[in-house]
């Protein structure tokens, strides 16, 4: 059910790959909810997804865009502006990318060239387009932007290796960046911790299903979908939100909370 919470409301949506991606979800949601937005991505992940079909549903339009380069994400937001007819009102970051996990290169022999190209694509990336958004005064007065974490910020996960260090740099960007932009333009910043999610970048990560099953059974609520987090972010873009920012939203049905659920108890054979 449509409650046009995003009517007349204009964004940009990152990272958007196949349909099983929380950013292809909350591009369909936003399109529901009477936005209007843009899809962007870089070049090359733009050719392994399916990004022109979802640019047809939700009848938007994609401009590509490396979120490394400031004088990409600069033409991203002048061409938004120019094809949606006004500034920006809500911005999806949902960037990440680990050479060291792909390679399956343990944390503490981390690659530091690796380290540092996912620093700049996973967070450096949402300050980059901040900062142009900024210096464009591109978003509206109590506009929304939201970025993608894990609570690998927070807590230890030996198989998230160097994401987890980088999410964390990404959730203190929304922190900090989140006070200056909202003194200067009202503008709220926050990141939303979501469940692991069985998308392309979440499957990659080697004994993933494991430990999704393993988060299911400590979660009281199980496991977030893909468009459960869209719904929340929805909210997040919404004017129902608006005194909410620099805030790390944990999105995972109470799994960042339960020190023990007694279904994994039973499952180790303990009895209580």
């Amino acid at each position: 059910m449509a409650y046009n919470l995003l009517k007349g409301k204009r964004g940009i949506i990152t990272g958007a790959l196949d349909e099983h991606s929380i950013a292809w979800q909350v591009a369909e949601k936003a399109h529901e909810e009477g936005a209007t937005f843009v899809l962007t991505n870089a070049p090359i992940a733009m050719r392994m997804g399916e990004i022109k079909k979802l640019a047809e549903e939700t009848n938007s339009q994609i401009i590509p865009a490396d979120a490394t380069s400031v004088e990409d994400l600069t033409t991203l937001f002048i061409q938004s502006q120019e094809i949606l007819g006004g500034k920006i009102d809500f911005v999806l970051h949902s960037i990440g990318m680990s050479v060291n996990i792909r390679k399956a290169i343990p944390y503490t022999e981390s690659n530091y060239e690796y380290f540092m190209k996912g620093i700049d694509v996973s967070a450096l990336s949402f300050h980059k387009i901040l900062a142009v958004a900024k210096k464009l005064d591109a978003i509206n007065e109590w506009g929304s932007v939201v970025a993608l974490s894990y609570a690998a910020a927070q807590r230890t996960y030996p198989f998230y290796t160097d994401m987890a260090d980088i999410k964390a740099m990404l959730e203190s960007i929304a922190r900090s960046f989140g006070y200056h932009y909202g003194l200067a333009k009202k503008v709220r910043i926050n990141t939303v911790s979501q469940s692991p999610t069985k998308t392309r970048a979440g499957t990659g990560i080697k004994g993933f299903g494991d430990f999704y099953d393993y988060v299911d059974a400590i979660a009281p609520l199980g496991n977030a979908s893909a468009e459960d987090c869209a719904n929340y972010c929805i909210t997040l873009f919404s004017d129902l939100t608006r005194m909410v920012t620099m805030q790390n939203l944990f999105h995972d049905g109470g799994y960042s909370t339960t020190g023990v659920s007694l279904d994994v108890m039973h499952k180790l054979g303990i009895q209580y």
